[in-house]
């Protein structure tokens, strides 16, 4: 613990970025790495999911993401269910430079009611391609729309916000009940952001398939300088990873799966996030690079048009190649932001591990 001048004391914690993976004796064959990853009755290829942003996923490209053996996540609450055809608009934003400008139209845009019935379609038409269906909704929002999510057939329903916790109090609005909500389900939930132990220890009793740990939106994200509030995701991780262990003891075995959402930018990150204990990882920034990101090379996320306190801004970062090309290479670059599935294969590889649980014994140091 760190004293703060006389009166306050503080824990120390560590990001992505303070930390390193340590090599072992043993070196293993890329060919000998599986990167499989199971949830519920769901198998995928790979442990990444595309997050949850209009910028990266449209009913499109959350199929070529499962065709590529990844799970991709459709934001609910986005342009996709709030307009018949959002591409005009969707290319309009991308075409504003200035920020004033571009946030004052995103909360215009973002105005638009939210229609039932156009979560249904989307919801089949990745169905009918027969990949993962998994939709995201605010917990805001959970209430009203989860009859017709479910009725859509979906494989996973998630639950994202800032900071979503189990017991949420308000004198104003009737407070979404996570445990009694989760309960009448017959579909997997996979519910976030949380940083600490405390607050996932609560989400995994609620029966959550997945804990989200983070605040999402790394490179989208100001929560830190309009709130204050934010976790470094090497330390956020590792204790979430530790409630898991606790609460497998607490319920008898039951198994949550922790997923690093948030500040997870490169191949590296993806590695360093599984080694401090997450199951798998939700990528934003490195899909907004996809030739086919609707985002048309910008980047946001939800919070970035708030009608009242955006806390996110919408970031460029161009076009590198094909979703296929970022996921699976080849890679042109040699920043980690292409071909992630094969760099996480080649870590595994490098530290002499087979599989994705075994790696997060992997020895990590502080930079």
């Amino acid at each position: 613990m760190y004293d703060i001048g006389r009166s306050k004391r503080a824990q120390r914690a560590f990001s992505f970025d303070d930390i390193t993976i340590v090599p072992s004796r043993r070196t293993r064959g890329t060919e000998e790495v599986s990167l499989r990853w199971k949830i519920d009755a769901v198998a995928c290829d790979f442990p990444i999911l595309a997050a949850p942003m209009d910028s990266i996923m449209s009913p499109e490209t959350a199929i070529e993401m499962g065709r590529l053996g990844g799970l991709g996540v459709l934001n609910l609450e986005g342009v996709w269910t709030r307009y018949a055809d959002p591409r005009p608009m969707l290319a309009e934003i991308a075409g504003i430079d200035d920020p004033i400008k571009a946030t004052r139209r995103m909360q215009q845009v973002y105005a638009e009611p939210i229609k039932a019935e156009l979560i249904t379609e989307r919801m089949k038409q990745i169905r009918a391609a027969g990949v993962p269906v998994a939709g995201s909704l605010s917990p805001q929002n959970t209430a009203e729309f989860a009859e017709t999510v479910e009725a859509a057939g979906v494989d996973f329903f998630v639950i994202r916000g800032t900071t979503v916790s189990a017991e949420h109090v308000s004198s104003v609005h009737e407070p979404l009940n996570l445990k009694e909500f989760i309960g009448t389900l017959d579909v997997p939930v996979i519910v976030g952001g949380c940083a600490t132990y405390q607050a996932a220890l609560h989400l995994m009793r609620t029966g959550a398939a997945g804990v989200l740990v983070g605040f999402g939106g790394g490179a989208t994200h100001t929560t830190r300088d309009v709130l204050g509030i934010s976790v470094p995701m090497a330390t956020a991780v590792a204790d979430v990873a530790e409630a898991r262990r606790d609460y497998m003891d607490e319920s008898g075995g039951r198994y949550v799966h922790v997923i690093a959402d948030g500040a997870v930018g490169r191949s590296g990150d993806i590695a360093k996030a599984i080694a401090c204990g997450s199951d798998a990882v939700m990528v934003g920034s490195p899909l907004a690079r996809a030739s086919e990101a609707p985002g048309n090379g910008w980047h946001w996320g939800a919070e970035a048009w708030h009608a009242d306190l955006p806390r996110g801004e919408r970031v460029h970062f161009g076009t590198l190649g094909s979703l296929a090309e970022i996921l699976h290479g080849p890679s042109t670059v040699a920043d980690g932001s292409m071909n992630l599935v094969g760099a996480l294969r080649r870590t595994l590889a490098t530290t002499g591990y087979t599989e994705v649980k075994e790696f997060q014994r992997v020895e990590v140091v502080v930079n």
